[in-house]
This record gives structure tokens, sequence and C-alpha cells, in this order.
């Protein structure tokens, strides 16, 4: 049964379709999805289950167009996947016995941070640098622990992956990107697992927004891809603030 009315749910797919074009070129998307479904009367525990049903279709048609333009190769990122869905999926089981205010309240600052990092800058473009971090190291701490997050919080994963890869393993903006969509969709997979099993996702609701995610990620990407560095910067500057000052909202009407 539907737990909304019609003309509701076309406004969620909406909302999901432009959430998957800024999602899949900059992260972020949540920050008009997760309110949307807030708004049309899902308890939040049930939202944040929905919100990760549908956005696992944005990222999962993200993947597809970034590996068939050649900037992802997903069978080199198994085993960071795995993990990511592994660390996802632990986030999600232990998030109600962490401290998410006190995330919370740090998280506006360090969206903050990125923002001003990648708009100022300098050099920041779709060439590949020199690497601060090895590959193995890498992948094996700060990939689980963004997962981690992404499966307790998740607002803001998207740019924090993007950060990672620019500053740690030296990639490009565009590179960048494409190996960030595919380590989140492992991570939204992994956390909605388990949000499938302990929560009550809309399925129905979810499944309509996971369409038109598809489709928004398919605009967003093959506009990255076309574009590179010259949208991405300037999207991800804008959601990260965006999000950093809807989290400052929050907290200041709480």
């Amino acid at each position: 049964m539907l737990p909304i009315g019609p003309e509701i749910l076309l406004l969620l797919v909406l909302a999901a379709f432009i959430a998957g074009v800024i999602d899949s070129i900059a992260g972020g998307g949540g920050l008009l999805a997760l309110p949307a479904i807030l708004l049309a009367g899902a308890p939040p525990v049930t939202a944040l289950a929905t919100n990760k049903l549908q956005g696992m279709f944005g990222t999962a048609s993200a993947v597809l167009h970034y590996a068939r333009a050649g900037q992802v190769e997903p069978r080199t990122q198994a085993f960071p996947a795995l993990l990511a869905l592994l660390a996802g999926g632990g986030g999600a089981l232990v998030a109600s016995h962490l401290p998410a205010e006190a995330i919370r309240a740090v998280l506006p600052i360090l969206l903050i941070g990125v923002a001003l990092y990648f708009a100022f800058k300098k050099g920041l473009n779709d060439d590949d640098r020199h690497q601060r971090m090895s590959e193995g190291t890498f992948d094996a701490t700060f990939v689980p622990g963004m997962a981690f997050y992404d499966g307790v919080l998740g607002p803001g994963t998207g740019s924090f992956f993007m950060l990672g890869f620019v500053t740690l393993r030296g990639f490009g903006l565009l590179k960048a990107t494409a190996h960030t969509k595919l380590l989140n969709f492992a991570s939204n997979v992994g956390s909605m697992l388990v949000f499938a099993l302990v929560a009550q996702p809309w399925w129905i609701v979810g499944l309509s927004m996971g369409v038109a995610q598809f489709a928004g990620a398919q605009v967003g990407s093959r506009l990255a891809v076309r574009v590179g560095a010259r949208v991405i910067r300037p999207l991800l500057v804008v959601t990260s603030v965006a999000l950093a000052l809807r989290l400052l909202w929050q907290a200041w009407s709480a």
C-alpha cells in the first residue's frame, strides 16, 4: 500500500531526479532527497532507510557511465568496494549507539573546510598529481572509515571521499568523482541491507525515486565526463556549503 498520495510521490520522484544529477557530479544528493522524504511524513529511521534505497540507484547509474567512459575500472576496485560494503553495513548496525549529535555538530565545519579547499586550492583540474598515501593504505583505512560514517549518518560522504581521493591519492577531479561513486554505491548497499532488516523503508516510494535517481545520475555523469573539472569543482563547493548550512539550520532549529 502506498503510504502517501500520488501527487506527493510525483514531487518525490522529481526531487530524486534532481538529486541524482547533483550527486553523480559532486555528491550531496541526499541534501535534497532526504528532507523531501521527511517532509512527506516518513519517520526519521524510515526516511533514512528509504533514502538509502533510492540513493543506490543513482550511485549505480553513475558508476555504470563512468566505467563505460573509462574513468574507473570496477574489477580493480573490488576489494575496497567490499570493505566499503561491510563498513557501511556496520555503521548502519551501530548507528543508534553512537553520539550522532556530536558528529552533526562537527560536520558543518568539515564541509565548509571541504568547500574552501576546492574553491581556493590552485591547480585543481582533471590531471593526476603526487599521491600522499599508497593505494593499499588508503583502501584499508580511509575507505572503510568513510563508509562506516556513511552507514552511521551519511551527509557529506561523497564530498569527503572526493577530498580523500584528491589530496591523498592525487587523483584529478573527474577520476576522483568516478571512484567516489563506486565506493559510495558499495557503502549504500551495505547500509541498505542492514536497514532492510532493522527499519521499515517505504519500498514503493524508494523504488520509484530510485528510477528517477538512475535517470538523473545518467544526465549528471554524462555532463561531468564532457565538461570535467569546470563543472565538478563549482558544484562541489556549492553542495558542500549548502549541506553545511542545512545542518547548521537544523541545529539552530533544535
